[in-house]
This record gives structure tokens, sequence and C-alpha cells, in this order.
């Protein structure tokens, strides 16, 4: 056979454990957040209806997911809250009793040691659904700093270990980050949603979190899809404002930009594997186009093949599960 190769690469891909052997990138359960949406009242277990198993849960109804989530390894949840009212200025995210910051205190009590990540965001909690104050019209950016900043030194209060800023403000890293070292809580972390694209893939999450703007939309602070050199300029702004951990968000269609902020800055890295995402893979499961618990591993896997440290994601207890089982 002159001339056949030597180098064959199906020798490693003939048996599971070569596969195994030979497989370069790896998801782990300590790579996974999992996502959790906070509402009032008492028992609440209300399944958001866009997105298969995932619910709305109130405060009492919060302790047993986190008794599963503890059991399934999965290291550190990230809290979304549904406040029984809402205003013009959000004052629901950041008063002491707020849904939040009730659901901080319940899990710190249930599962000291679980991480607990906070989002920091006013869209949840006005009635107009925006990211912030409005003013004639337009979001004012400086005005919505301070009510963030005070989001923040509240959850941070209540116990949250990690605040998570999601609204894409100018400044808002940089705001949090003093305010709560002004409070004492210098060594609480921030996440910063520092690559968030004005996306199309957020619609169940608005339906999950009664988010949806009235009017208008969030292009003028989130980003531009078609934009890439942008994000790394948003990616470095937000590390010289204090960030811990930068983000890139959603992850599947942003997989470049995930791969190129992995190379350019020696951060922590987070993904959001985001509602329209799992949406996507959960419909075509269940109308049996396609393998959803293959899927989803091979979705996770990519986003960690692209740079992610760490990956949130609504198939976090799923993922867990297969993991468990040697997927």
């Amino acid at each position: 056979m002159s001339g056949f190769p030597t180098v064959r690469l199906r020798r490693l891909r003939r048996t599971p454990a070569l596969r195994s052997l030979a497989r370069e990138t790896r998801v782990s359960v300590d790579d996974l957040v999992y996502p959790l949406f906070v509402t009032h009242g008492r028992g609440v277990r209300a399944e958001v209806d866009s997105m298969p198993d995932v619910y709305q849960l109130s405060v009492d109804n919060l302790v047993p997911e986190i008794d599963e989530v503890a059991a399934l390894g999965i290291g550190a949840v990230l809290l979304f809250g549904i406040p029984e009212s809402k205003d013009a200025l959000g004052t629901g995210a950041y008063e002491a009793d707020g849904v939040v910051q009730e659901a901080v205190r319940a899990i710190k009590h249930a599962a000291p040691d679980l991480l607990v990540i906070a989002d920091a965001c006013l869209c949840e909690y006005t009635d107009h659904g925006h990211c912030g104050v409005i003013d004639e019209g337009g979001l004012d950016n400086d005005r919505t700093l301070d009510l963030l900043a005070q989001t923040a030194v509240s959850q941070a209060a209540a116990g949250a270990d990690v605040i998570a800023p999601s609204g894409m403000i100018d400044g808002q890293v940089g705001a949090i980050r003093a305010a709560l070292d002004r409070a004492g809580f210098d060594e609480t972390a921030i996440v910063g949603y520092s690559a968030k694209y004005a996306s199309a893939f957020y619609g169940p999450f608005r339906d999950a979190a009664g988010s949806t703007p009235q009017f208008g939309d969030r292009k003028t602070h989130q980003m531009d899809p078609p934009n890439f050199r942008e994000a790394l300029r948003e990616i470095e702004l937000d590390i010289r404002e204090g960030a811990d951990v930068v983000m890139v968000k959603p992850a599947m269609p942003y997989l470049d930009v995930i791969a190129r902020a992995k190379e350019a800055f020696n951060v922590p890295l987070a993904a959001y594997n985001v509602s329209g995402e799992y949406a996507m893979l959960k419909a075509a499961a269940q109308n049996e186009w396609l393998d959803g618990e293959r899927a989803a591993m091979e979705v996770l896997t990519s986003i960690k093949r692209a740079g992610a440290d760490l990956i949130i994601s609504y198939h976090a207890k799923e993922a867990a599960r297969l993991l468990a089982d040697g997927a």
C-alpha cells in the first residue's frame, strides 16, 4: 500500500475510552451557574411557558430547589427577582426586604456554602420595563448608576457573594465597586455583563422575569450585534472599573467574541447561554427533531471550547445529571 497514510486519526476515536483519552475540552459541573427566578407570595411554582422545566419560585419554594442544586454539585446560582409591585424608579430592586434580598437570606441559611450571585438591574422592577431611570423618553445613564449602586449594596448586605449588573449602563461596574467599598463590602465580587448584545434571544427571559419594555427597545445601551471590536473595548473598560469576572452574552451566536476575549484578557470569563438558546433546543427536542440531551451538552462544550471559564445556563441541572452519569 505504497503512499497509504501511517497517521490515522481515527485510531483515537475507535472506542469510548480512546475518545475520552484524547478529549481536548471537558465541561465540568464546576463550570456551571444555574439561574433562578424568584417571585413574591407563597407556594408559587409556576413553569415558564416558553422555558420548559424553568419556574418562577416564591422564596418558600426556593429552598427545595437549592437543596437539589447543591446535591447535583452545582456551586453557584444567579438570582433574578419578580417584585409584587413596580414603579418608575424600580424601588423593589434596592429595598432591604426586596424579593432578591429575601431569597439571598433564605439561600444562605439553607446552603451557606452555595455561591449566590445577585442580578443588579432595574428592568424587572420598573413599570416601564427599561433598565434604569427614564427621562424625556430616554434612559438617564448617570441617575441610573446611583440606583444600581443602592441595589448592589442592599444585595451585599443581605449576603450576596457576587453582584452582577446586567443593564449595560456605562460606568455601572465602577459605580457599584465604589459603593460596595464605601459600605464595607470590599470583598464582594462583581461579574460585569461586559459585552451584552441587543439580542433577539432574550424573549423567553422577558416572559419569565416580566421585563419586556413597554415602549422602545434597549439598543441605545446594549451592544449592536454586528460589532466585534467594540466588545473588546467594553470588556477592557469593565476590567479597569474593577470587574472581577467579565461576560459575553448571549453565548452561541457570539462564540467568536468569547474566543477573542479569552485571548485578549487575563481575567475569568463568563458566558451566558441565554433563554432563547435554551428554548430553541427544548422545542426541537419536544418535537423529536434532535436528541435534546446530546444537543445541550454539545452546546455547553462549544462554549467551554471557545474559552468560557463559567457558563450560566438553564441546562445546568440537566447537564449536572448527565455529567454524573458519565456524559
